[in-house]
């Protein structure tokens, strides 16, 4: 007799990626319908919605992920959303979330940004990996530090930021003598670049565009093959990261500690501190975790 046990764990799973720009009306109802509709297909993951759109990643088996986005293409405001779908071993998430919000990425700067009326121009991955070796072109990273240390395109600037709501003012502090220069973004999936280039389109860039689809969307294209990305894409589930380079593959992280090449993100074993750190594993087990001397001094017992 078979194990119907086995049979579960062995089924195939995907995880999903995905925004769109579009109004939703009376968003936290919806944000309320979607979570029991997410939780009656059995998936996992965070959704966010706000009065401008949609947000969400998450996981679930093949014919449940299948199902949710067949029923989203049902809808005409979601008719057109690009998923970007990747296999996996299970699921991705702990538990289904699905919240309210003001916004879809936490900008907050004075001025409505409506990406579907002013964002970049929409470069595929071929075009970006082609306009990337152009002169006088600057690469802007549209993510945090953090995710900038585990992977990124050659010669990319590394923002100094810790959220992406601090972008407006290290733009204005730091790129404002460049606004004639062509300007390149990218971010993990596509959606901070859409609010990033239009408030720079708003501040006086004159040449700005977004790679479209993101990081993950450049890895997956057959042609370009990730080529020009060193390290590996930050994600914001249980993975951590994932591969993007198919032709050269690289390690750009350092150990936090040591400075040695590693790929290994944990978050400090104090609790009040919680720092997310590339660190390796020797120095996961000498230092048992912590971030600092400071902080396993100071950890609560």
């Amino acid at each position: 007799m078979s194990n119907p046990n086995r049979r579960a764990s062995e089924e195939a799973y995907q995880v999903l990626l995905y925004y769109q720009y579009v109004p939703i009306k009376d968003p936290q109802n919806f944000a309320q319908e979607h979570l029991a509709f997410c939780r009656e297909l059995g998936l996992k993951g965070r959704i966010l919605v706000a009065e401008e759109g949609i947000n969400g990643t998450l996981s679930g088996t093949v014919p449940a992920t299948k199902t949710y986005m067949e029923t989203m293409h049902a809808d005409p405001r979601f008719r057109k959303m690009v998923f970007k779908v990747d296999p996996h071993d299970g699921h991705a998430f702990k538990k289904m979330h699905v919240r309210h919000k003001p916004e879809l990425v936490t900008f907050r700067v004075e001025k409505e940004l409506d990406p579907n009326q002013k964002s970049g121009t929409r470069l595929t991955p071929k075009q970006f990996r082609e306009a990337m070796q152009e002169d006088d072109v600057l690469i802007l990273d549209g993510r945090t530090g953090y995710e900038y240390d585990l992977g990124h395109f050659k010669n990319a600037i590394r923002p100094d930021v810790r959220s992406f709501r601090e972008f407006p003012d290290w733009i204005r502090k730091n790129l404002s003598s460049y606004k004639d220069n062509k300007i390149l973004t990218y971010c993990t999936g596509g959606i901070r670049c859409e609010k990033l280039t239009a408030f720079m389109l708003e501040e006086g860039f004159r040449d700005v565009a977004q790679l479209e689809g993101g990081i993950v969307t450049y890895g997956k294209d057959p042609e370009v093959k990730g080529d020009g990305f060193d390290g590996k894409c930050f994600v914001f589930d249980e993975r951590l990261s994932v591969p993007v380079n198919r032709v050269e593959e690289t390690i750009v992280g350092k150990c936090f500690h040591c400075g040695e090449p590693t790929e290994q993100y944990i978050n400090c074993a104090n609790d009040r501190c919680h720092r997310l750190h590339l660190c390796c594993p020797d120095c996961e087990e000498e230092h048992r975790g912590f971030c600092s001397p400071s902080c396993r001094i100071n950890s609560p017992a």
